[in-house]
């Protein structure tokens, strides 16, 4: 069988191209033994929390349902800690000294709309982009829950962060009602350092949408030594090995019912589909270089080659809270030694992925987000900082078959509130799932049966875009 040995012969060769995406554990921390019980725990164990077979159950659902299967898909690029929309999007030249930017801004392909100096290749993609600059965020904590589920009822605190009111984030909504593109991969898939602080899930809606932690999954691909060719060839020793393992766990629901969607699990297993998809090292020097070796750069091409395998919801988030500059006296420094070397990050990752995809055609179907939990105070304080501001933020969408090259919504003069166009959480969240085929009258069920509406308060696709 070829493609059992493609995995075969790669699997120390994939661990290493993945491990340099995340905290520095490394592969060996997450591989789940050296046994063939271990290859079946991975197979059925779960994947960070959903095992293969439930991925395949879920893509049975959306297509027994009558869910759109065009092949349509989100990365949203989550810039954690409240990036200020004054230094970058939303610039204020006029404003007094103390609401500026000490920054210079410069002009865009847009007439009249310029954005900070330091984002030169944005700059020059903006006809390919639309910044929002009128987000209402005023539900929105220090917590990626409002705004992941584009729900101002989803809410949370620092203190706690994990209740959401029970909503669940668009992530785990693709999941369950559009599922993931290809067999085999996750529906909703996240690439972050931090996870509880970064990535929001499901919610009450269930377990079986919560988000697959790319990190564990990247190291759970890895075959285990003492696993043979000739044992996962042969099919009869493999069902032994399944039956062993059910006895071993004897009782267990996902295992009793274990069913083609198992069998299926252990195809892709064998298959490395997913393997394939986090290996970067498959991409050219030049691509490589494109992207930058930073983390939010080295997680975007992931993101995109996870895209294209078949994942349809993807999280990127660069570091935990890199974007909370309150000033130099605490952990990510204010705003000219904290943000400004983050900016050409930001500058470089979105002019990567918009334009890899578009070069591969996949511009269209990809739908492209960049935001935070809120904006920054507009007033600089006394650590050369800003703080949380909630009545405001500004974001960026690109690609997904949308209409581009504009900016909606405005602030007013110092960048306090919003003075034109108010978009709403629900509005984010009702574009989002248009762009996915999702009917928006959709509706989950509650632990108590009731249910509950996709799109929350009125929410309405973003008509500029469409």
């Amino acid at each position: 069988m070829m493609v059992v040995n493609s995995v075969c012969h790669q699997p120390d060769h994939v661990q290493s191209a993945i491990s340099p995406l995340f905290s520095p554990e490394g592969g060996d921390v997450l591989r789940v033994g050296n046994s063939r019980r271990g290859f079946l725990q991975t197979g059925l164990g779960g994947l960070a929390g959903l095992s293969l077979p439930a991925l395949f159950q879920q893509r049975a659902l959306a297509l027994s349902t009558g869910k759109s299967t065009r092949k349509t898909s989100v990365i949203l690029f989550w810039l954690s800690g409240g990036p200020s929309h004054i230094d970058l999007w939303d610039p204020k030249p006029d404003a007094p000294r103390e609401i500026r930017s000490p920054f210079g801004h410069i002009p865009t392909k847009l007439p009249g709309v310029h954005v900070c100096e330091h984002m030169p290749l944005t700059a020059k993609l903006m006809d390919k982009l639309t910044i929002l600059r009128s987000v209402d965020c005023s539900a929105s904590g220090h917590t990626p829950i409002t705004m992941q589920a584009g729900n101002a009822l989803a809410r949370g605190s620092i203190v706690d962060s994990t209740s959401g009111g029970g909503y669940p984030s668009m992530g785990s909504i693709a999941a369950k009602f559009r599922g993931p593109n290809a067999p085999g991969m996750p529906g909703f898939l996240g690439l972050a350092d931090t996870w509880k602080s970064d990535v929001w899930g499901a919610g009450n809606m269930g377990v079986a949408y919560e988000p697959v932690n790319g990190k564990e999954l990247a190291g759970r691909l890895k075959l285990p030594k003492g696993l043979s060719l000739d044992r996962l060839e042969d099919r009869h020793a493999l069902q032994a090995g399944l039956d062993e393992f059910k006895h071993a766990v004897d009782g267990s629901r996902e295992i009793a019912s274990a069913d083609r969607f198992t069998h299926q699990a252990f195809d892709v297993l064998l298959s490395g589909r997913a393997q394939t998809a986090f290996d970067i090292s498959q991409e050219s020097a030049a691509t490589r270089e494109l992207y930058g070796s930073h983390s939010m750069g080295r997680k975007a091409l992931l993101a995109r080659r996870l895209v294209e395998a078949g994942v349809t919801f993807v999280l990127v988030s660069g570091a935990w809270g890199y974007f909370d500059h309150h000033g130099d006296n605490v952990r990510w420094g204010g705003i000219e030694k904290g943000l400004k070397p983050l900016i050409p990050r930001v500058d470089q990752t979105l002019n990567a992925i918009v334009t890899d995809l578009e070069q591969r055609g996949m511009l269209d179907s990809t739908l492209i987000l960049m935001l935070g939990e809120f904006g920054r105070s507009p007033v600089i304080n006394a650590q050369a900082g800003r703080d949380h501001w909630a009545r405001v933020m500004s974001m960026v969408m690109a690609g997904g078959g949308l209409n581009h090259g504009q900016v909606i919504g405005s602030t007013d003069a110092r960048g306090y509130d919003i003075a034109s166009r108010p978009v709403a959480p629900a509005d984010l969240a009702a574009t989002v799932f248009q762009h996915l085929g999702i009917d928006l009258n959709s509706h989950w069920i509650d632990p108590q049966g009731r249910p509950i509406p996709i799109v929350t308060q009125g929410g309405q696709v973003i008509s500029e875009l469409v």
